[in-house]
Parts: structure tokens; sequence; C-alpha cells
């Protein structure tokens, strides 16, 4: 079998698989991560995994993401979930900058995908999914990060920074990260400590709000202010503190936490890039099972790297360029689906899983 998909687990998930495959009921949670353009690599995966897979599911599914691993999380949770995916892919696709980029920018931009994605009906249509329980994050930030002005906020990401390298609690204290829960089933991790920022429920109210706050990037966006139901503040991307989203997902229940993800690596923190005392190991992740595109699979991609926001710099001028390589990814990205499909189906999974160190 090509080698497009790896199947990466903790030691709990890895003993399970390993003796057992995997089954679509044994997962109890699907994870998404931050990283911007990245997860267009994942549409092909994650479109076969929530439109095939988990088809005919009825016991309830938590879904829990920041930033664009909200966004895609919201697709997961329509009633077409393939078509959640692509709508969300053309819409991401199709953003497009003249000159420098500016927050205005952005929000025009922003504003544009979360219309085309999320219009009207679809946060009644995810709340009232008969088993996906959207759960998503952000950091209500403090201090000079709580600013909108461009140099003020720039000074508080770079103290953000500083606190970040002494200790994430240090940073948990200036950037509490809020849960927003779907209540209809409350999260394994509910009154955990990682949302020292406080949980709110998750109405048709709030809904937009907390989803744009999720992945509302510093420095890039503007931040939030207003959020039904939760404290005041200033809002910002969920990714900040949980880049990379690794804890105790399932609060000692027992159960597979599936990750589709486009490292093979899991980074704590947005600002914990680099550093690799900061990197998930097998025990963080014990109940995991990372998926993630091989480099072999990577090395086949248009300029042999997964998608980046940071192609809006590097290929400036050339949006047609960039819209076409992203389409690729897009397309090349269903392979990785049906190669889950087929390892799940035959068992195959239970020699091609390995363990997370």
């Amino acid at each position: 079998m090509a080698s497009d998909l790896l199947f990466l687990a903790g030691h709990r998930a890895y003993e399970r698989i390993r003796a057992d495959g995997l089954s679509p009921d044994e997962v109890q949670m699907v994870v998404g991560a931050s990283g911007a353009a990245k997860w267009l690599v994942l549409h092909g995966l994650e479109s076969a995994i929530f439109g095939q897979w988990f088809s005919g599911r009825t016991q309830p599914l938590h879904l829990y993401g920041t930033s664009i691993g909200s966004w895609k999380s919201v697709a997961a949770a329509r009633r077409d979930p393939e078509d959640g995916f692509t709508t969300l892919a053309r819409a991401y696709i199709h953003q497009y900058y003249q000159g420098k980029i500016t927050s205005e920018q952005v929000a025009r931009e922003t504003g544009r995908i979360l219309e085309e994605f999320l219009g009207p009906g679809v946060p009644e249509e995810v709340l009232a999914h008969p088993y996906c329980r959207l759960h998503l994050s952000s950091v209500r930030c403090r201090g000079l990060l709580a600013s909108d002005h461009p140099q003020i906020e720039l000074a508080g990401l770079l103290a953000a920074w500083l606190a970040n390298r002494f200790s994430r609690s240090l940073f948990q204290k200036l950037c509490p990260p809020t849960l927003f829960y779907d209540p209809r089933t409350s999260p394994p991790f509910l009154g955990s400590e990682e949302f020292v920022g406080g949980e709110v429920q998750l109405t048709t109210t709030n809904f937009r709000q907390a989803v744009l706050a999720s992945g509302s990037i510093p420095c890039v966006m503007k931040s939030v202010r207003t959020i039904h139901g939760a404290q005041p503040g200033s809002y910002r991307d969920g990714g900040l503190y949980h880049y990379h989203p690794a804890f105790d997902f399932l609060g000692g229940q027992k159960g597979i936490v599936l990750y589709p993800h486009f490292y093979s690596e899991v980074t704590l923190g947005w600002l914990d890039k680099g550093r690799k005392s900061r990197i998930a190991d097998g025990c963080r992740l014990a109940d995991v099972l990372l998926l993630a595109p091989s480099p072999q699979f990577v090395a086949e991609l248009p300029f042999s790297r997964i998608p980046d926001r940071r192609d809006f710099v590097s290929l400036a001028g050339r949006d047609s360029e960039r819209v076409a390589a992203w389409n690729r990814a897009v397309t090349m990205s269903r392979r990785l689906g049906e190669q889950f499909l087929e390892s799940v189906e035959f068992g195959a999974i239970r020699e091609l899983v390995q363990r997370i160190p």
C-alpha cells in the first residue's frame, strides 16, 4: 500500500488499535488544530471520515478545534459534511489581496468566507446535528495584547512571547482560554484546568462571534469584543494557547480521539513553534490516533510542501498560480481519505499504526 498517510498513536490508542483495529463507534472525539491554509491538505481525508466512515452513527461525537480547526469542525457538523468541507475550501482558497495586506482587507475576506460557509441557518443546523457536538475555544487577552492598536498589540504579543518562554502557566494567565461548547452533551474535559478563561454554552446567538474569535489571528485580525454569554474582553485566536490541542481530551473515559493533522508532531502553543520541549509526547496523547500526510505524499504536492497562508505573500500578484496549487492539494488529498477507508475496512491499520514516543 502506498505510504500516503501516517497512523501515529499514543500508548493506549496504540494498544487498542494493534489488538482490534478501529471502528467508528470507538472514536469519541475528533480534534482540529490551528494552521490556516494547511488544513487544505486534509480536505479529502476529513471528507471521507465524516461523509462516509461516520455515516449512520447515532452516539454523540465530540468535535473540538481552534482557529481553522474550529471552522472545519463546523463544516464537519453540517448535514452534508462533504459539501461543508468543499464550501469552506472554495471560500478559503478564493481570497484575494491587493498590495500590502491590511487588517481591513483581512476583515473583508474573513467576512466573505464566514458568509459563504456560515450563512443563514447554519448555526441552527450545527447545534441540532443528530450526533456531532461542536466545541471550540478562544483566548481572552489581557494587558497590552487586549488592544487593537497595531503598535500596542505588537508590544503585547512580545510580552506574551516572553511570558510563554518562562512557562505555559504564566502565558495562560495572560491569555486565558475560554471554551464554547454544545450544552446538549458536554465534552469530557468540561471543568478541566485547560479553560481558565471560562466555559460558555454555544447558542445560535453567540455562534458566529465565537467561531470568528477562535480564528482571529493576532496582528492580522481585530479581536472580537462582544460574545453573548462570555465575559467582556478581547477575544483572539484559540491557537495562541491550543495551537495543536493536546491535553486529556477524554477525562479518563475510554475511547479513541481521532486527530487529522497536517504534521506528524503536535506543537502545544502558537508561540512554541521550533521548541522541542513543547512538542506533545505519547503520554500526553495517550488516547489519540494522529493521521498525517507522509513525507512522500508532501513531496508530491505543488512546491513540495503543504499550503500555507504565507503563500499570500510569497505568491503575491500570482493569484492564479496560488489558487491552482491549493486546488491541486485539495484534489490530491482524496488519496488520504481513500487510504484511511481502506486501512480501517480491511484491518491494515493494525500493522500500519506506529507508536508516538
